[in-house]
């Protein structure tokens, strides 16, 4: 299961949230982007609560099973508010193109229709999604955390995180 399109929230793959820091002089015409904290390439390292939150999404125990092994990879590219993403895992590989602010619709893994958009909020991008099926909000968030990239998810009253180490 995958919410992509603007960021992506792996179900099956990883969630994709990216903090990214300001820059303080963004308003200066000249300005050019620093170089971004979270482009890279990062790999799934371990989940808490993942099962469960798929469980909560509606996600069957045999795709709940194969996604606790996807091995995500997922590669970040930045420049100034536009993302490239990349996610890889045995599943399937998608490239994700998208503007911080611009809603667009996204498929997930297991056919599930999302709408929503990605925000920057400090070092932290957060995605809102609705559920197209029944209106309800997937939320996913990306910051650094030790060296790590942390993908924390929210839906229905369950959390769940996805933790990255940099290749």
């Amino acid at each position: 299961m995958q919410v992509q399109g603007g960021g992506a929230v792996c179900i099956n793959s990883g969630q994709l949230a990216v903090a990214v820091p300001r820059c303080p002089s963004a308003s200066s015409p000249s300005h050019q982007p620093a170089a971004m904290t979270f482009n890279g390439t990062w790999k799934v390292d371990r989940s808490e609560n993942y099962d469960k939150f798929m469980e909560q999404m509606g996600v069957n125990v045999m795709k709940r099973k194969l996604a606790e092994h996807d091995n995500l990879k997922i590669t970040i590219e930045q420049t100034g508010d536009k993302f490239h993403i990349k996610e890889s895992s045995t599943f399937r590989t998608k490239d994700i193109d998208f503007s911080l602010g611009v809603p667009f619709d996204y498929s997930l893994a297991d056919g599930t229709e999302v709408s929503g958009s990605w925000e920057m909020e400090g070092d932290m991008l957060k995605g809102k999604f609705t559920r197209k099926d029944n209106s309800k909000v997937l939320t996913t968030t990306r910051t650094l955390v030790g060296g790590e990239l942390v993908q924390s998810y929210n839906y229905d009253g369950v959390d769940a995180k996805r933790i990255f180490k940099k290749q």
